[in-house]
């Protein structure tokens, strides 16, 4: 009982709770509402006062903006205005300038008729004037056709051919003197350099030639040469690439191969072996290799002597390597090495006469045939060859452009290329400096002899001199005196350009006028 009791009174205090919370939620919440509804109209009063203050700022800018408006364009106005003003006064100065220029032209139309009709009137007169002179004209032509016997044609083609034969006269005649005067000089100067340059260089002219036949002290040595079955003789052949030619020529072996430094090395070897007795495969092998190492030295040794009789200094090691390999190369049984020395004493003896730098002249005339050491090695012509070669080793662009134009593969653009090229045409031209094949010789004097008679009116021509010299006759009655300047000026000139000659050659045209009679 007691418990039930209990219950009842929990129930009714949580009824009593809930009905007290319902109430006080329901005052809340009214008083949240009237609170919101005054914040509504706060919002609301806010805003309108915030619309009313816009709407007046953007009216105020709104007049200011039509204001400033207005104002730019009463200023556009009034510049038009001014330019409309302006515009219309000029065309009125137009206007009254273009009725002033009509005004002119009115006049100057009225003076210009009056001097048409002047004209009218002078050109009739002149017309008939000029009909009487063309008749007098007419009876003159025919008078002077009658005395001199030729029509006008006839006289204007013969005075054509006296004025151009005159002319012609005139321009040889001129010509002649010019070049009398240029050679006077040129060669007086020249003459001088040259000469002076062979008399102050005392060099010695004999030259020494590659050897390319072994001596044996008998016929017995040609069999220990060959070997049994050729062994010996292959063995040489293959240490040195020389071929041995073992013949019926009495004690004598003949070396043939195109490297003369490979064939000196096997002449060596080969005379070594002869002298030691012991030849067989590997003491052939055993002695090329020293003959080869020995030769390099000298060659070395060789290239320093020449650089050092020259007196020029610095040069690489690898071309004095190529100046010692020409010793053992020769040009027409010239020895290029030799050639060599003596091109660079006259180059340096020329630069100095010019007042030109005499070390770097026997630099480039020491040099200037280094190609000969590798051109058969490498294609192209040994000027170009030893060009590149110099300019490979770092020698400067005056040096390396006087190699290359030596034999005017390429133009010459330094006084030092010239000079270059002068000493080296002096050093192969003078006097038993080179041998020349029989053929080639002949051929040379042949294509000389063909180009003079190749020019119309050259009767005769005749190489002398071992072709030094280039001797014409021709006719007299197709050459005037006056136009032989010209004719031996142009064969000399083709001589130039169509051949390929040492030193100079020499052009004497002849013309002679001969008269027969007869007394009977």
């Amino acid at each position: 009982m007691a418990n039930m009791w209990w219950v009842l009174i929990v129930l009714c205090g949580l009824c009593a709770g809930l009905a007290g919370g319902y109430f006080w939620r329901l005052r809340f919440v009214e008083k949240q509402k009237i609170k919101i509804e005054n914040d509504v109209e706060n919002i609301l009063s806010q805003a309108h006062r915030d619309a009313s203050e816009i709407k007046k700022k953007a009216l105020v800018q709104a007049k200011d903006s039509i204001l400033k408006m207005k104002m730019e364009s009463e200023k556009e106005f009034k510049e038009k205005a001014h330019e409309a003003y302006l515009f219309e006064k000029r065309l009125r100065n137009k206007e009254e300038n273009f009725d002033k220029k009509i005004d002119s032209l009115e006049k100057k139309e009225k003076s210009l008729v009056n001097k048409e009709n002047m004209l009218a009137n002078q050109k009739k007169e002149l017309d008939q004037k000029t009909d009487k002179y063309n008749i007098l004209l007419d009876k003159q032509k025919r008078l002077l056709e009658s005395i001199s016997g030729m029509s006008m044609e006839e006289a204007k083609n013969m005075l054509v051919r006296v004025m151009e034969d005159d002319a012609h006269h005139d321009a040889a005649k001129l010509i002649r003197n010019i070049i009398s005067e240029a050679k006077d000089k040129a060669d007086k100067q020249a003459k001088d350099i040259i000469s002076l340059a062979i008399k102050r260089y005392a060099g010695d002219y004999v030259a020494e030639k590659t050897v390319s036949v072994v001596n044996l002290p008998t016929d017995e040595m040609k069999g220990r040469i060959i070997g049994r079955e050729g062994r010996n003789i292959r063995a040489i052949e293959a240490a040195t690439g020389i071929d041995l030619i073992i013949d019926d020529t009495p004690e004598a072996v003949i070396l043939s191969g195109f490297n003369p430094i490979r064939r000196e090395v096997a002449r060596l070897s080969l005379e070594k072996l002869i002298s030691d007795g012991r030849i067989h495969p590997a003491r052939i092998e055993d002695v090329v290799n020293d003959v080869s190492k020995e030769l390099d030295i000298a060659i070395r040794e060789t290239g320093e002597q020449a650089a050092f009789d020259v007196g020029v200094h610095g040069i690489h090691p690898e071309l004095i390597m190529l100046i010692g390999k020409l010793k053992y190369r020769s040009s027409y049984s010239q020895n290029v090495l030799q050639h060599s020395i003596e091109v660079a004493f006259l180059t340096g003896i020329m630069a100095a006469e010019l007042g030109l730098n005499v070390k770097q002249a026997k630099r480039a005339g020491l040099l200037h045939d280094i190609g000969k050491a590798v051109d058969h090695e490498i294609e192209g012509p040994h000027a170009i060859i030893g060009a590149d070669i110099a300019k490979k080793y770092g020698e400067s662009y005056k040096i390396v452009h006087a190699i290359g134009t030596h034999h005017e593969d390429i133009q010459p653009e330094t006084v030092l290329a010239v000079l270059v090229q002068a000493a080296d045409a002096l050093s192969g031209a003078r006097p038993g400096a080179r041998k020349e094949l029989l053929e080639s010789y002949v051929k040379r004097l042949q294509d000389l002899e063909k180009i003079a008679l190749s020019f119309d009116g050259v009767d005769k021509s005749y190489a002398i001199q071992a072709g030094r010299e280039l001797r014409i006759m021709v006719r007299s009655d197709k050459i005037k005196d006056g136009e032989t300047v010209v004719l031996c000026r142009d064969i000399a000139k083709k001589i130039e350009e169509e051949m390929s000659y040492p030193g100079q050659i020499k052009v004497t045209l002849i013309r002679e006028t001969r008269q027969i009679a007869y007394a009977k």
